[in-house]
């Protein structure tokens, strides 16, 4: 199959192209312009693959959560683009992104979602296959929910923004962190791939955002509680 992965959640703008099996990405530090350059990058991306979006059979991308700007253009992009071709879409969680980027087999994913908060999920792989053990959600860093056994590794932002809280909650538990992980496009073609050749695609305008979260900002009251000591 021939695939095209978009993750935006972050301040990078990170995408993947397949052509069979061969797999091309980039990993680029976006700030605040993922719409800007996106399509631009994806057009060097496939040419790189040798395709063109006439040739894509499908189109995963970074579900969340994360930041709420980001996930609306991957989820945006990937609409129009599946829409006009009448292709699949996968929508793969960022928090899974983050477990099978880190390259290890028991993963507490943390991601820092600001607002003295952090997203948070704990997947164990096993024969290849990942299994939740922690369901995705958002919490205070205290309230961090700890999976069973040990030999967790912590990765993504969340262990770099509030590594000692975090370190604090989970203990004995934790074999190590690798906090400078995080969701790529890579990572999500690598999980929708086997998706998609089952047939789990799923209409274009599926292609919609898990937040975690409904509101942005703190009110002012709210933040001033938070800063208390």
């Amino acid at each position: 199959m021939n695939l095209i992965a978009i993750e935006t959640s972050t301040s990078y703008c990170s995408l993947a192209v397949c052509r069979g099996a061969q797999v091309v990405s980039r990993h680029v530090l976006a700030e605040q312009r993922h719409a800007e350059i996106l399509l631009d990058e994806l057009e060097g991306l496939l040419q790189v693959a040798g395709l063109t979006l006439a040739e894509i059979n499908g189109i995963a991308f970074g579900e969340g959560p994360g930041a709420f700007t980001g996930l609306r253009i991957a989820c945006g992009v990937t609409q129009g683009l599946a829409l006009a071709r009448n292709i699949p879409v996968i929508g793969i969680s960022t928090l899974l992104s983050v477990a099978e980027e880190s390259g290890e087999s028991r993963v507490i994913a943390c991601i820092d979602a600001r607002m003295n908060e952090v997203y948070h999920a704990a997947y164990r792989r096993e024969a290849g296959q990942w299994f939740e053990e922690c369901a995705p959600g958002l919490c205070s860093p205290a309230a961090l929910p700890a999976p069973e056994g040990d030999d967790w590794i912590g990765c993504g932002s969340g262990f770099n923004v509030h590594d000692e809280i975090l370190r604090a909650r989970l203990g004995p538990q934790m074999a190590g962190t690798s906090p400078g992980v995080s969701p790529t496009a890579a990572a999500i073609l690598a999980l929708a791939r086997p998706r998609f050749e089952r047939g789990e695609g799923k209409p274009a305008a599926m292609a919609l955002p898990i937040y975690l979260r409904d509101k942005v900002a703190l009110k002012t009251s709210e933040r001033q509680k938070v800063e208390k000591p």
